[in-house]
Parts: C-alpha cells; structure tokens; sequence
C-alpha cells in the first residue's frame, strides 16, 4: 500500500514541475518579446516627432515671406508758402533747422522790384531722412502752402554695383601688392606699381561716390520758397534827397550831351573833306540845272511865234 501511493505522487510532483518550468519559459518570452518591441515603439514615435517638427518649420518658412532689403531712395522736396513777413519767417525755419537736426545749404532773399513788387526768399535745407514729413508739416505750419512737392529715386541697384567693384578692386589691390613683393627686376616692380597705382586711384573715385550715394540717402533736401502775402512799397524819399538826385541827373544828361556834341564835331572834321565834295557836287548840279532851264522853256515859245 505504502509503494502504490507514493509513485502517484512523485509523478504528480514532476508533472507540475515540468509545467510551471514551461510556463515560465513562456512568459521570459512574452517578456523579452515585448522589451524587444518597446524599443522599437519609442524609436518610430521619436521619428514621427522629428519629422512632424519638420513638416511643421518647412510650412512655416514656406508661410513666412522673405525680407526684403529696404530701397535706398534719395528724396528731395519742395514747398512754396505764402506768408506775411519773410524775415520773421525765415527766422523761424533757422529754428525748425536746428531742432531737426539738419543744415541750411543756401539762402537767396530778393528785394522788391518794379516786375515784381513782393519780397521773396528761397531757402535750401537738408534734413535727415526720418524727419522729412514731420519738417515738413512744421514749415507748412509757417504759411499758407502754395505748391508741395517730393520726389523720390531709388539708387539700391548703384550702391550694390559700386559696392561689389569696390571690394573686387580691394581683392586686386592685395594681389598686385604681393606680386609687387615677390618682384624681382626693377622693370617690374615699376610695371606693377603703375598698376598698383591706378587700382588704388580707382577704389578712391568709387569710395567717394559711394560715400556721396549714400549721404545723399541718409539725408534730404528741401526747397522752400517764401512770398510775402502784401507787396512792399519803399518809402518815400525826403526833399533834399530829391531836389539832389535831380541836380545829380540834369548835370550828368548836361555833361553827356555836351561829350556827344564834341563827338560830333570830331567827327564832322574828319569827314570834312568828303563833305566838301558832296556839296560841290550838289552846288554845281543845281548851277547847270538854272543855266540850262531857260533854254529848254523858250524853244516852244519861238516856234509858236514863229
């Protein structure tokens, strides 16, 4: 009895040993099947961040427009004004100068003529560029505004040219300047310094009109006119002022005309000669006409009487 129950259990013992070692087996599998597969999950999430972020920053650069350069414009105005007193005004536009930090370029001021009875002034002014409207609007204050004009001349294209020759010329002037050291013979050092020479030449004429573009960009110019709104009238002159002016007047158109008749008479005695003959000529004419005159009325009288 003791044998027979004691095998069924040793067997029952194994059998279940033997399970659960595949059972374990079977889920170290599924383990590591599944640690194998986690890697691979987080690797193409990884990769379908990246490309997300670039789909999204390629839509963005291609939604945002490309900056362009800002134009360099060269502006010049003009402005005419009507206003009651030319020296109070340009009084003030020396003022507005200077708070706008810019230069006065010329002045003309014209005193009333006969064609013109009005006084006028002509003012040139450069200002910087950001204080071109706001310049304006002040001198506009000044007055009534007659005329307002601005002109504008984009020259980026020029700066980019004299720019890019400018550097390829710098470029040169560092080649011919080591050829000029390695030169051996004095014939070629003079050769390449004559090059040299007129390389460098160049690069000041482009820097200096590259200088010139730009200032003219960094700066603008404004042309005002001013025009008195009542004409001017001078004042009339005292009495003595008046009585010596005529004095002045009569004796100078006395002195004048006795030169012309002293003019005259130089004249007359050089052609004197020549005067004499054309009145011997006119006096001997009208002598031959008188003897010869007679004649020619009595022949019909005679053959009539006849």
């Amino acid at each position: 009895m003791y044998t027979s129950t004691k095998f069924p259990r040793t067997s029952a013992l194994f059998i279940s040993a033997l399970l659960g070692g595949v059972i374990f087996t079977s889920c170290a599998s599924s383990d590591r099947s599944t640690n194998k597969s986690a890697p691979q999950i987080a690797t193409n999430g990884a990769v379908n961040q990246l490309s997300a972020r670039e789909n999204s920053i390629s839509q963005n650069a291609e939604a945002t427009p490309i900056a362009r350069s800002r134009p360099q414009l060269i502006k010049k105005a003009a402005i005419s004004l009507t206003v009651n007193s030319v020296d109070q005004t340009v009084d003030a536009v020396s003022q507005i100068i200077n708070q706008q930090q810019g230069d006065l370029i010329g002045l003309k001021q014209q005193q009333p003529k006969k064609d013109n009875p009005r006084y006028t002034a002509t003012i040139q002014l450069r200002i910087p560029e950001n204080r071109l409207e706001p310049t304006l609007e002040q001198l506009a204050k000044l007055g009534t505004v007659e005329s307002r004009n601005i002109t504008a001349e984009d020259v980026g294209d020029r700066l980019v040219d004299f720019q890019a020759r400018l550097t390829n010329l710098q470029k040169t002037e560092a080649n011919l300047q080591k050829i000029m050291d390695r030169a051996g013979s004095v014939r070629d050092v003079l050769s390449v310094a004559q090059e040299l020479s007129n390389v460098r030449q160049t690069i000041e004429q482009i820097d200096a009109q590259l200088k010139s573009l730009q200032n003219q960009v960094a700066y603008s110019t404004i042309t005002l006119n001013l025009e008195a709104a009542v004409s001017s009238t001078s004042p009339q002159p005292a009495l003595g002022l008046q009585v010596q002016e005529t004095w002045n007047n009569s004796t100078h158109s006395l002195s004048a005309f006795s030169v012309g008749l002293l003019k005259l008479g130089i004249w007359l005695i050089v052609y004197s000669p020549y005067l004499l003959i054309f009145v011997a000529l006119v006096y001997g004419f009208r002598r031959w006409r008188r003897t010869h005159s007679p004649r020619l009325t009595q022949t019909p009288e005679s053959t009539i009487s006849d």
